[in-house]
Formats: C-alpha cells, structure tokens, sequence
C-alpha cells in the first residue's frame, strides 16, 4: 500500500501542568499503567516494550511497540503493532496559557482498518480523559 492510502488522527488538549508533569505522566511505566495500560516501557530509543491489556477471545491482550522518539519536554514516539495494525503514535508538548498543549497523533491505518481507526480513537479520548486523573497525583 502507498503512503497516501494510509490514515491517521490528531488529538490536542491543553493539561493545566507544566511540562514536566505531562512528561513524567508519558514516560515513567507506573504512572502511564495508571492512565493507558500495564506496561515495560522506558524512555530510550530503540527499546522494544509492549503494552499488555487483559486477553479477549480473538486477542492476547498484547500490544508490541518499539521507541521511537525520545525528545524530553518535547516529543515521544513509539509504533503500536497489534491485531495486524501497524501504526506510528507521535506524542508533542508545547507551552500553551494555562499549561501545556498535547497533540497526539496515531498514523498508519490502512483503508481496510476503519474499525481500528474508530476503536484508536475512541480508546485515546479515553485514554487522555484518564490522564487528566493521574496528573492530580503526580506531585
């Protein structure tokens, strides 16, 4: 498939934090357990990791990912490879009034995925939702 027939989606909210609280919320596995999934992620390039969710009866759960970004402050990027989607998430922190702006960006659906298209962004409003919480904690 070309490049032009894949798909992608863009969220942005801006979180009443500094930076460095989203970054630690993106980058430290406990804290990204609490508002994504169970995780081994560390922040380091080239670092295979996978996300675990609990198992379905056509799904182990598993999410293969590798890091692809790591630009503290600034970005992070990881692909997310999982029931035959292969795509790019690209996370950017920008100062913004009031705190800092997060755009999310989840590339590489294919025509035939509109499902996990749908699914992806469904799950990520949710997901950023669920961010919100965490951050109350994180001194």
């Amino acid at each position: 498939m070309t490049a032009e027939a894949r798909r992608s989606f863009v969220i942005e909210r801006v979180f009443a934090c500094p930076a460095e609280k989203l970054w630690r919320a993106l980058t430290e596995s406990q804290l990204l357990a609490q508002w994504l999934l169970n995780n081994d992620f560390e922040p380091v390039e080239g670092r295979q990791f996978q996300f675990r969710n609990d198992p379905m009866p056509h799904w182990d759960g598993v999410i293969d990912c590798k890091v692809l970004i790591v630009d503290p402050l600034k970005q992070l990027s990881y692909t997310w490879s999982a029931l035959g989607l292969e795509s790019v998430v690209l996370f950017t922190l920008t100062p913004a009034a009031g705190g800092t702006n997060l755009r999310m960006e989840q590339s590489g659906f294919r025509a035939d995925q509109d499902i996990a298209f749908k699914g992806a962004q469904y799950g990520w409003h949710r997901f950023l939702t669920n961010i919100e919480r965490v951050l109350g904690g994180v001194a």
